[in-house]
C-alpha cells in the first residue's frame, strides 16, 4: 500500500480502486477513487463509469449538462435497479460474530445483493460478506472486498426445498477492499 500511494503522489499514476457507486444532490451517480479520490461519473445502466467530474472550489460539478439537470423535475416512480447476474462464492456471517458461511452471489446491484446458501437471518441482520467484486463495479480484476450490509427479506428457495437452502436479499452499507500481501 505505500508503495501504491508513493506511485500516486510522486509519478501521479494510480492503479483506481472505486468506491461503491453513490448518488450526488442533483440525483447522478459517481464514484470516488479511494486512493486518489479522482471522482467519475456511473452509468448504471451500461455499468460503466463515464466522465470524470471536475469540482469548482464551491464543491459543484463544473459542466452545463449538470446544472441543467438541476432544474428538471424528479419522477414519482423509480424504475428497479439494473441487476448484474453472478454465480460468485460469498463468505456471510453476522456482524462482528466468528462463524462464516458458504453462499453463492446470485446478483448484485446498485441496492443491494441476493444470496444464495444454507443459513436463515432474520430481517435487519447486520451481516458481513466477503466476496470478489465485479470489475464492472470496482474498476480492477482479482478485487476481494469487505462488505458490511442489512438484511432486507429471506426466502425459501422452491427449487432447492431439499437441500433448505435460502435466498437472502441484503442492502449494501459500506465496504472496503481487501489487500492481499505481497511476498
Amino acid at each position: 500500500m505505500p508503495q501504491k500511494l508513493m506511485d500516486v503522489l510522486m509519478l501521479g499514476r494510480c492503479s483506481h480502486e472505486f468506491s461503491w457507486p453513490r448518488r450526488a444532490a442533483d440525483g447522478e451517480y459517481y464514484q470516488v477513487c479511494l486512493l486518489c479520490a479522482v471522482e467519475y461519473q456511473y452509468d448504471w445502466k451500461s455499468m460503466r463509469r463515464t466522465a470524470r467530474v471536475d469540482r469548482t472550489s464551491s464543491g459543484e460539478a463544473a459542466d452545463a449538462a449538470t446544472v441543467r439537470r438541476r432544474h428538471t423535475k424528479k419522477p414519482t416512480w423509480v424504475p428497479r435497479a439494473r441487476r448484474l447476474k453472478l454465480a460468485t462464492p460469498v463468505r456471510f456471517r453476522v456482524k462482528n460474530l466468528g462463524t462464516w458461511y458458504e453462499g453463492i452471489i446470485v446478483n448484485l446491484s446498485q441496492s443491494g445483493v441476493l444470496v444464495r446458501g444454507s443459513q436463515r437471518f432474520p430481517d435487519n441482520t447486520l451481516v458481513e460478506m466477503v466476496f470478489e467484486m465485479p470489475e464492472e463495479i470496482s474498476g480492477q480484476k482479482n478485487s476481494s472486498v469487505l462488505c458490511q450490509g442489512r438484511i432486507t427479506r429471506t426466502k425459501d428457495t422452491p427449487e432447492k426445498v431439499e437441500t433448505s437452502e435460502v435466498s437472502l436479499a441484503a442492502s449494501i452499507l459500506d465496504y472496503k477492499f481487501l489487500h492481499q500481501k505481497q511476498p
